[in-house]
């Protein structure tokens, strides 16, 4: 705590993904992608295990899918057990990856574990600052008009607490996502930055995997309460990889207006695996060359890096076997993935 135990510092991440190219039984050998996000998930854990936080809130998407095995769940909510342990509290929101449920949730009980099963209130204590944190699993289908009675239902407004924080798997109007900066609007899944009311002093979100903070809405009017985002701890798709991943260390104070505020934010990245996109002019062209395109292709990306060759044009039969995904592993270092994506043009 700080400022003569006024304030409260929340470990803020999301979108964990944990499973995520994690075969139980692989059936190749090859650099799997699921040990970084695991790293990753214990990294973003560190501060609270060292006791620089007063509570952690995990966003959605702890897994990567709802039917994942039980020692995938036992692996995943390990560290957070030790977090508990510790005696952080910690706040975990269903996420649609997991079909708004914890798989094998038994697995992660504790009682400094706070799985949000239903729209509720969850209120707490640390170093005399009561907080309640308000949240409800993902909301699967029209969000945007059931929102308003997801919060109603889970009696934020009673709640005894001077810091009150609400916490989301959904989708805000006004998030953007992609090398395009896509905004989302007005689709079925989207909350209306409007019905986000007064008395909060955040909302954290997970479900959108760029890191943002969310002020005003659509119309530039100021929201209620902002909207975090710390995004997801590594990149699950070529649409993030131009962006940082991390977590956020956020601290709030008491304040005159019902509900507390905002004091500040730090987004803290991790070492997300480099994403590379090369193209590869195919078209007739020999095996000679393009076994040479590949290899200069994989000598110039970063030896850890996420690779991905897109061919153009119709690759000669001959040739075909350079890209095949066994001889790439062949060519490529053991510490790099590497995936070809056909383009306009083949046969």
């Amino acid at each position: 705590m700080t400022g003569a135990q006024s304030s409260l510092r929340v470990l803020f991440l999301a979108d964990t993904h944990l499973g995520f190219d994690l075969p139980l039984r692989p059936r190749v050998t090859r650099r799997r992608r699921g040990h970084d996000f695991f790293a990753n998930f214990e990294r973003a854990l560190v501060a609270a295990l060292a006791g620089r936080v007063d509570c952690v809130v995990h966003g959605g998407d702890l897994f990567f899918r709802s039917r994942v095995p039980a020692s995938l769940v036992q692996r995943g909510v390990a560290p957070l057990k030790r977090v508990a342990d510790a005696g952080i509290p910690v706040l975990l929101v269903p996420g649609n990856h997991e079909r708004s449920r914890i798989p094998y949730e038994m697995l992660a009980l504790n009682e400094r574990i706070h799985i949000f099963r239903r729209p509720e209130t969850f209120v707490t204590s640390v170093a005399g600052v009561k907080i309640a944190f308000a949240g409800f699993p993902y909301c699967r289908r029209d969000a945007r008009d059931l929102f308003p009675d997801l919060l109603q239902a889970t009696g934020w407004r009673e709640a005894d607490a001077e810091i009150k924080l609400l916490c989301v798997h959904q989708c805000v109007e006004g998030a953007t996502v992609g090398p395009a900066n896509y905004t989302f609007r007005y689709a079925s899944d989207v909350v209306r930055g409007a019905d986000i009311p007064r008395g909060f002093a955040a909302v954290l979100a997970g479900h959108i995997h760029r890191h943002q903070v969310l002020m005003t809405d659509l119309r530039g009017r100021p929201l209620a309460a902002p909207v975090l985002y710390p995004g997801s701890i590594e990149r699950t798709s070529f649409a993030e990889k131009d962006e940082a991943k991390g977590y956020l260390l956020v601290e709030f104070r008491r304040d005159e207006a019902p509900g507390g505020a905002l004091e500040d934010w730090q987004f803290c990245p991790l070492p997300a695996r480099p994403m590379v996109v090369r193209d590869l002019p195919a078209d007739g062209a020999s095996a000679a060359t393009v076994e040479t395109m590949v290899r200069r292709a994989i000598r110039e990306a970063s030896a850890d890096a996420v690779l991905r060759l897109r061919v153009h044009g119709v690759v000669q039969e001959g040739a075909r076997g350079i890209l095949a995904a066994a001889n790439l592993r062949s060519i490529a270092p053991a510490t790099m993935n590497v995936d070809v994506r056909l383009v306009a043009g083949q046969q």
